[in-house]
Parts: structure tokens; sequence; C-alpha cells
């Protein structure tokens, strides 16, 4: 039996991995902004410790964290889940909107490990799943934003994995890809009230594009939390696990693209080192 701590556990990705592992055995610590929300969605268990917890508030999650220490003795898995999407081009987001996402986003996932890392260093184990994106992998028009805050989601779990793996707690960022949930409904995607003519063709036809595929998208969000729920016995786990067809197709297509600049620009990218360093 294992101890989940979920953020963003009331709908979406979190409250389907929360509903799969109670399913599985596990205890879960569901959070939320609203509580209640949790056990409307999940209903009472003996193993569910709904909490509430705006992650944007470190002293509400080191309060979370000792609370559901003390009610099942230690966590073992902490998915960092809440989040929510922005859209619009970069220069139509106001500054606003781009410190209120790095609040969740960035510096709300860092305050709820940074809660959770002391009780898993002192059981030496423990695995943390950060969501992130394929936006975390390569941006695009219309997400630079968004993009921007799961690349930092990114280079954060790539440093946490090398920083915590001789203490026996794994870290992996999750990159799903469009999954078929509530991302882009308007509870959990902002979308900037400014749109400047010249992008068009650009941030603005993603915004047509992201309506059309609402609901419509090729990722199974059930499936998902089956592969997540099994995904944490895994002993030796990856540093990242793209999900989702239109993930790989995305990170094979960057592969491709950033080996043909190295292989463009390879003599003017090595002519900076200093002349004693050359081959």
């Amino acid at each position: 039996m294992k101890t989940w701590f979920i953020t963003g556990a009331s709908r979406g990705f979190g409250a389907l991995i929360a509903q799969r592992a109670l399913d599985n055995g596990d205890n879960v610590v569901a959070t939320a902004r609203n509580p209640q929300a949790v056990v409307d969605r999940l209903g009472q268990h003996a193993r569910l410790l709904p909490l509430a917890l705006d992650v944007t508030d470190e002293a509400q999650a080191r309060s979370a964290a000792d609370v559901a220490v003390q009610r099942f003795g230690r966590i073992d898995v902490l998915l960092n889940n809440a989040g929510y999407g922005l859209l619009g081009a970069v220069e139509e987001v106001s500054g606003a909107d781009v410190e209120k996402l790095y609040r969740t986003n960035v510096f709300g996932l860092l305050a709820v490990t940074r809660a959770v890392l002391p009780h898993m260093r002192a059981q030496r184990s423990g695995r943390i799943l950060n969501i992130s994106s394929i936006g975390g992998y390569r941006a695009g028009a219309g997400f630079g934003v968004y993009c921007s805050t799961k690349f930092a989601v990114e280079g954060l779990s790539e440093a946490l994995h090398a920083e915590l793996a001789p203490l026996g707690i794994h870290v992996t960022v999750i990159e799903p890809g469009y999954f078929r949930t509530d991302f882009l409904d308007t509870t959990s995607l902002s979308v900037s009230p400014t749109s400047i003519a010249d992008y068009n063709t650009t941030a603005g036809a993603v915004r047509n594009l992201a309506s059309d595929l609402n609901h419509a998208q090729p990722g199974d969000p059930e499936r998902l939390a089956r592969v997540l729920v099994e995904f944490v016995d895994a002993p030796n786990p990856p540093v990242r696990l793209p999900l989702g067809s239109d993930t790989v197709a995305a990170i094979e297509a960057k592969h491709k693209a950033d080996a043909a600049i190295l292989a463009e620009w390879w003599s003017v990218s090595v002519s900076t080192d200093f002349a004693d360093r050359a081959a």
C-alpha cells in the first residue's frame, strides 16, 4: 500500500489518478483549493484524505504535508498536477497574467515539493511525478508563456532527479500531449483578452485550433491514469516520460530539427572556444 499526495485532485488527471490509486488499494491525500470538490468527485473513503491546498501558499503546503504524514505515516508518491494553461501570443499576454501563471505552475510546484521532500528524505524513498506537457519540450505559437512555465518544470525535474537519486527518491517529469480532459475548457485554460491582428495567422490560428480540438483530443485520460499508477512501481524510472502519440511525434520532429541546426552551424558553434582548446 502506497500513500499518494496529489495536487489539483478535484478534476482532470488529478481526480482520475486519485481514483485509480484508491481502486488499487492505496492511500490518497487529495488536495484542492476546495476539498469538498474532491469529496463530490471521489466520495468518502477511509483511505482518502481530502485537504484544502492553494499550492501558492507555502505555509499551507507544509501543513498539508505534515497532516498527510500524521494520518498515513508517510508519503510515497508526490504527484504535482495542479496547474492551468494560458493562450495568447507573448505580446498579447499581460504581465499580471504571466506572474499569476508562474505562481501556480512553477512556484506552486516548488512550494509543494519543498514541503514533501523532508519526509521523503527521512524515509530515504519516494517518487515525484511532475506533470509537464509536450509544451515543456517544444514551444509553439499561442502557448509561449504557458510553455515557458513547463520548460521551467522540466529543468527543475532534471536537477531534482540528479540531486535526489542518491537518496532513494526518483523524479520523473510527465509529458502528456493533447488528452481529452477539461484542459481546453475555461476552467483550466485562460485566454488573453487582448488580440493583435498581426498574430492572426500564428497565435490567432492556434486559438481557433484549440477551440476546434476541445474534447476531440487523441489522448485517453483513463489510460494515462492507469499508466501512471503502474509506473510508480517501475524499478528504474526515466527522468522524463512522454505520453501520447502526438508527444512522441513532436519530440522526434524536434530532435530532427535540432540535428539539422547542429549540422548546418557546427563550425560556428565550436568556433567560440579559446584557440588552445581547438581540436
